[in-house]
């Protein structure tokens, strides 16, 4: 189970997440220190290290809208965060894939901060007000490529098994 670390609503995009100022930083384990800059309470918990591993961003609907800026993906990565949200955009969604971030599209999510939820293959549970709420599924292949950390790794992994 994790617990949920922030909240948001409709139409969070790239510009939040990481926002555009700070493209000039690109390198994935330089990126992290600007998730949510501007939200700065928020960004600077993440920076301190006060949320465990897998702790879980709920967002609503269209999620990583805007630019294609994979960086908005990677500074989440990089604090090991998951991202349930009722929807997300086609782009970050793709990136998320890609990079190895954790997201779970969820259209009936219902969570506040500070709830518990544990995510299976097919729900999300609320452990924090008992209810249960469907996942939409990925295809399998661009599950296993998120699952396995990303395209680059899960490519790695294939290749290795294929020349063994």
């Amino acid at each position: 189970m994790a617990k949920v670390i922030l909240k948001l609503e409709n139409d969070i995009s790239t510009d939040d997440i990481y926002p555009g100022r700070f493209m000039a930083t690109v390198l994935p384990t330089e990126t992290p220190q600007f998730a949510f800059f501007d939200r700065t309470e928020f960004n600077a918990k993440l920076k301190a290290k006060a949320f465990p591993a897998g702790s879980i961003i709920v967002g609503g609907e269209n999620f990583g809208c805007g630019s294609s800026r994979e960086q908005a993906c990677s500074t989440l990565k990089g604090h090991e965060v998951s991202v349930v949200a009722r929807s997300i955009s086609r782009i970050f969604l793709q990136n998320a894939i890609n990079l190895g971030l954790r997201v779970v599209i969820c259209p009936g999510i219902e969570a506040s901060e500070g709830d518990e939820l544990e995510l299976t293959e097919d729900q999300v549970l609320n452990r924090s007000n008992g209810k249960a709420f469907e996942q939409v599924k990925l295809p399998a292949a661009r599950k296993g490529i998120m699952e396995a950390g990303g395209l680059i790794l899960y490519t790695r992994a294939r290749l290795m098994a294929k020349n063994a």
